[in-house]
C-alpha cells in the first residue's frame, strides 16, 4: 500500500536543549552541547568529552512525574514520547488503534552497571530491583504502560540505524492499515560500556567533533530522546500536520562489524532507495541531515555515496551530531524531530567547527543557522554498526 504517512507532533531531549524549543535556540546560537562528564561515574570524566543531557536523574525523574530509581534511557525516552504526543494534541486516542514503536541500544545497562559497583564488592550489597530494566525491549514497554499504549508495541536495535528503522517500521505499520497512530522514534542514555566500548574502537574524538571535516578525529558520544506521532490520512483530519514522511529505505551491506563500507553502498543503497520510494528524484532534495559522526570511515562513505547520488547538484546538507554527539541509537529519532523542524521551518543547521572540505569532494556542509529557507523536501540519513543503513525522506505538506 502507498497511504500517506504524516508527522502530527514531535518531541525532544538533548544534550543542547530539554524540549523542541530550547534545541532551536541552541541551534541558532550556534551552542553546542557538548562538554566534560558530569553525571556518569567514569575513570574517563576529565578525559573525553561527551554531550550529556544537562539534568540529573532525580530532576529527570521530576520532569516525567515517577520514581528516579527508573532507568536514565526510560526517564529519557518518557520525556520526549510524551512531549511528541502531547504536540500531536489528538483529542481522544483511545478511539484509535496506537503503536509505539521505540529503538535503544543500551536497555537500562546504566543501573545494571550501578548494582554490580556494589554486589561485586559485596554479595550482599545491590538491590535486584535496579537491574529489571536491563533488556532494551522492557524500557519501551515501561514508557508504552506510562502512556497507556496497548495495540502494539515493540523495539527496535539495530545500532545507529535504530531508530530511523523505527519511524520507518511505524509507517509500513499504518500503510498497511494496521494502526491509526504509532509515536516513533528512540532513546539512548550514556552508560560506562558505551564509552569504553567507543574507546576501544579509537573513534573518540578527546576535542570536540568536527564532521566532514578533513581533519576530523572521531565522535564525541551523546544521549537523549527524540520521536515523532506519525498518523494516517484519516487519523490526521482534524490534526495541525508538520509534514510526510514520504520516502524511506533500510539496506545492509554487511561489510565490517562496526566499520562503514569504503564506497558507502550500504549508505548509497538507503538514500537512493529513500528517494525511489518517495517518487522523488535527487535534484528534489533541498538539504539532508547527515549522519556525520566525525570518524574518518563514516565521513568518507557517507560522502562517497552522496557523491554518486547527487553529482554534480548536491543539496545543502549539515551533521547536528556536531551540536548533539553522536547519539547512537537515539540518533535517528533526534534528527527525524530536526528534519521535520527544518521543513517546518525552512532551518538549515549550521555543521559546526568545520574548517576544511575533505579531499576528494567538491561539496562542504553548511556553516551558519538559517531559516525562512524554501525547505520542501529533507533527507535524513542514520549508519550503523554491520552496514545497517536506513535514510528517511520528510516532505513538505
Amino acid at each position: 500500500m502507498n497511504a500517506d504517512v504524516f508527522v502530527a507532533g514531535v518531541g525532544v531531549i538533548s544534550a543542547i536543549g530539554n524540549n523542541v524549543a530550547e534545541c532551536l535556540s541552541a541551534f541558532e546560537s550556534e551552542q553546542a552541547g557538548m562538554g566534560p562528564i558530569s553525571y556518569l561515574g567514569t575513570v574517563h570524566r576529565q578525559e573525553i568529552p561527551v554531550a550529556e543531557v544537562k539534568l540529573s536523574n532525580e530532576e529527570l525523574a521530576f520532569r516525567a512525574g515517577v520514581s528516579s530509581r527508573i532507568s536514565r534511557t526510560a526517564l529519557l525516552s518518557m520525556i520526549a514520547a510524551k512531549a511528541a504526543l502531547e504536540d500531536a494534541s489528538i483529542k481522544d486516542l483511545s478511539s484509535l488503534r496506537t503503536g509505539f514503536v521505540s529503538a535503544n541500544t543500551v536497555g537500562g545497562m546504566d543501573k545494571s552497571e550501578d548494582f554490580f559497583v556494589d554486589f561485586l564488592s559485596d554479595p550482599r550489597k545491590g538491590k535486584l530491583r535496579d537491574v529489571f530494566q536491563h533488556e532494551c525491549g522492557s524500557i519501551t514497554e515501561w514508557v508504552a504502560d506510562q502512556l497507556n499504549i496497548r495495540h502494539y508495541i515493540t523495539t527496535v536495535s539495530t545500532a545507529c540505524s535504530s531508530s530511523a528503522n523505527a519511524i520507518a517500521y511505524g509507517a509500513r505499520l499504518i500503510r498497511h492499515g494496521m494502526l491509526d497512530v504509532v509515536i516513533a522514534g528512540g532513546t539512548d542514555a550514556l552508560t560506562k560500556f558505551t564509552l569504553n566500548g567507543f574507546n576501544t574502537l579509537m573513534i573518540l574524538d578527546r576535542r570536540y567533533c568536527k564532521p566532514f571535516d578533513e581533519e576530523r578525529g572521531g565522535l564525541n558520544l551523546g544521549e537523549g530522546a527524540g520521536y515523532v506521532v506519525l498518523v494516517s490520512e484519516q487519523a490526521a483530519a482534524s490534526l495541525k500536520l508538520y509534514c510526510r514522511l514520504s520516502g524511506f529505505c533500510n539496506a545492509n551491506d554487511a561489510y565490517h562489524q562496526t566499520a562503514s563500507s569504503p564506497d558507502g553502498t550500504g549508505s548509497y543503497l538507503a538514500m537512493k532507495g529513500a528517494v525511489e520510494r518517495s517518487g522523488l528524484r535527487p535534484s528534489d532534495i533541498d538539504y539532508i541531515n547527515l549522519h556525520g559522526t566525525g570518524t574518518q570511515n563514516n565521513d568518507m562513505a557517507e560522502a562517497t555515496a552522496i557523491k554518486r547520488l547527487f553529482e554534480p547538484h548536491y543539496p545543502r546538507m549539515s551533521s547536528t551530531k556536531s551540536f548533539t554527539g553522536h547519539t547512537l541509537g537515539a540518533s535517528g529519532g533526534i534528527e527525524a524531530v530536526f528534519s521535520v523542524l527544518s521543513i517546518r521551518h525552512g532551518i538549515v543547521y549550521p555543521n559546526l567547527r568545520f574548517r576544511t572540505a575533505m579531499s576528494g569532494f567538491s561539496f562542504v556542509p553548511e556553516t551558519s543557522f538559517s531559516k525562512n529557507e524554501p525547505i520542501r523536501h529533507v533527507l535524513s540519513n542514520s549508519f550503523g554498526f554491520g552496514g545497517n543503513c536506513s535514510s528517511l525522506i520528510f516532505s513538505k505538506l
